[in-house]
């Protein structure tokens, strides 16, 4: 089946043929470049819209948490630099897949949650990174989040899935472009049961309503992490704007 083919559900559409040519293709290379440790994929609904929100250390992660998604028995849909989809081979594959364009920045980022809509209209696992890139708390703790995965799930009640994720950034630090694939890393991968947004869910969705709800996404991932690194998180999520403008 082309790229142009595709299984289509409400307006959200993807390949069914190309989505198994990446999982045949990709299957060998996760398992040779990443020793797997993982815990509460029984969280994530066999079926269904459903957000998965993560943190995020490294350009490498994607791959780690894909597998796992994946291994749970599901396709997960990522948000994705738009520039990833103009490169040859590249972009026309993630566009088969159905994965979501993400022009940040600009006025074009509203149409990738209008997109993340009908992709979990359609019963798609959407796969969020809230901070909208990889930390830069030196210590790689989560930073303060964008609110767009709580707009969603607010305005969708889709189940919000907290995971956590450590390792990927041994395989790949952020902006090194050093890839060091040995010896092979551990990653470790956890998720945990979806997060309680009722509080939030009868009220106007206003900027106050989204900052807290993002705020108690983003302390569920946290303190996974916390257990996973097997350290004590930081009271307060590091702000990078603040740092930028200091």
């Amino acid at each position: 089946m082309a790229p142009g083919s595709s299984a289509m559900t409400a307006r959200y559409r993807y390949s069914p043929a190309w989505r198994t040519f990446a999982q045949l293709l990709l299957r060998p290379l996760l398992f040779a470049l990443m020793a797997r440790g993982w815990r509460g994929r029984s969280h994530i609904p066999r079926s269904g819209g459903v957000i998965i929100a993560a943190n995020h250390v490294s350009e490498a992660d994607p791959l780690a948490l894909a597998h796992f998604v994946y291994k749970a028995g599901r396709f997960p849909v990522f948000l994705a630099k738009d520039v990833l989809f103009r490169l040859p081979v590249l972009g026309p594959l993630l566009t088969a897949v159905g994965q979501i364009p993400v022009a940040r920045g600009t006025a074009g980022a509203a149409r990738s949650l209008a997109d993340a809509r009908e992709a979990l209209e359609a019963g798609q696992c959407v796969v969020f990174y809230p901070e909208g890139t990889c930390t830069r708390d030196p210590r790689l703790w989560p930073m303060r989040a964008k609110t767009g995965v709580a707009r969603l799930a607010l305005e969708t009640g889709a189940p919000v899935i907290p995971v956590a994720q450590w390792g990927a950034h041994e395989l790949l630090p952020y902006a090194s472009g050093k890839l060091s694939p040995l010896p092979r890393k551990a990653m470790r991968v956890a998720a945990g049961a979806p997060v309680d947004l009722t509080a939030y869910a009868d009220g106007a969705a206003d900027a106050d309503t989204l900052r807290a709800a993002t705020d108690e996404i983003m302390r569920t991932i946290t303190a996974l992490l916390g257990e996973l690194r097997g350290q004590e998180p930081p009271e307060r999520p590091y702000v990078h704007e603040e740092r930028r403008q200091s």
